[in-house]
């Protein structure tokens, strides 16, 4: 790998720039959906960051790290623990 190809901005300069990690082109009808996505995103209100922050930790946190270390991070840096739905939605199979 190199710098281009790591770190949480690599895919949005690919997708800005239509051309995936691997230099290939991404097709249209799909830049097109996810344009059209991420505007409807832009739109939404927003209620508070602190929530948007946990709900990335989990997402991300959830690939990096064992359920139980995420979740003593989390109730350590005092965000919710994990709930039910996402042991069972990131942990199932592991």
């Amino acid at each position: 790998m190199t710098a281009s190809t790591t770190g949480a901005d690599a895919v949005d300069q690919a997708i800005a720039q239509g051309i995936d990690l691997d230099g290939t082109p991404i097709p249209s009808n799909k830049l097109d959906l996810y344009n059209e996505v991420m505007a409807l995103e832009g739109q939404r209100q927003r209620s508070g960051v602190t929530n948007t922050m946990r709900s990335r930790i989990v997402r991300i946190g959830a690939k990096h790290l064992s359920l139980e270390e995420l979740n003593q991070r989390l109730t350590s840096a005092e965000f919710a623990p994990l709930k039910d739905k996402e042991i069972a939605f990131y942990y199932k199979g592991k």
